[in-house]
């Protein structure tokens, strides 16, 4: 952020998308249902936070306030949560999850998504139903580690095992992304960007090879315009 030029006294809310360790700022603020953006002291105004789960600010960045979102809820104009969709995730167990939804005029729905446990089918689900104006985006996390992925036990794909709500000799298989995309490309959205956070190299070429020019490529620092 500081490298951007971004103030953390600008924001004037914070989504959380879950409460898994890489979401709230480590492994204790998980355990202690805190969120840090940093290890160290920032200065945060008293904005609200919406989380699918109970959790506070930590002694880190006091201030905000704390929401429990559940329920599709508008949170300002043209930005909603499309609610909690929940999924058993096999070692992780009971995991609450919801996405943001923003309506950008004369295009239709952004959906931006953090890891995407819920399953992109049942997301589009979720938002078709709330919804009248089409999907025209959809950024983020979708969780789909297959071939590869970025956190490795020794040989073992800790993340294809931990995001998957079967057991682990039949957790995520490429057929999961491939109904993945079939059910994004049903929604014919104009913008596909697939988060490297826990997707594998060749999940993301997939995805670049379904959408062509309607795929674009998240990097830290990037703007993507709507």
């Amino acid at each position: 952020m500081r490298t951007l030029g971004i103030s953390a006294s600008d924001m004037d809310m914070i989504f959380i998308s879950h409460l898994h360790l890489d979401h709230v700022g480590g492994m204790t603020e998980q355990k202690e249902q805190t969120f840090s953006l940093s290890q160290g002291p920032v200065s945060l105004p008293r904005i609200p936070v919406y989380s699918p789960v109970g959790i506070s600010a930590s002694r880190w960045n006091p201030g905000p306030e704390p929401q429990v979102i559940t329920d599709p809820t508008v949170l300002k104009k043209g930005i909603a949560s499309i609610g909690v969709i929940p999924r058993y995730l096999f070692l992780i167990g009971h995991t609450l999850e919801h996405s943001l939804a923003i309506h950008v005029a004369g295009k239709g729905i952004v959906l931006i998504i953090g890891c995407g446990h819920q399953t992109i089918e049942r997301i589009i689900e979720r938002t078709r139903a709330l919804f009248d104006d089409p999907i025209y985006a959809i950024i983020g996390g979708l969780h789909y580690p297959v071939n590869g992925g970025r956190v490795m036990i020794g040989p073992v794909n800790i993340q294809r095992l931990v995001g998957s709500d079967r057991p682990p000799w039949n957790s995520i298989q490429e057929s999961d992304v491939k109904r993945g995309i079939a059910a994004i490309k049903k929604v014919s959205p104009k913008m596909v960007a697939l988060s490297a956070h826990d997707s594998s190299d060749w999940c993301i070429d997939q995805f670049k090879q379904a959408f062509g020019s309607a795929y674009v490529e998240i990097k830290v620092g990037k703007k993507i315009r709507i």
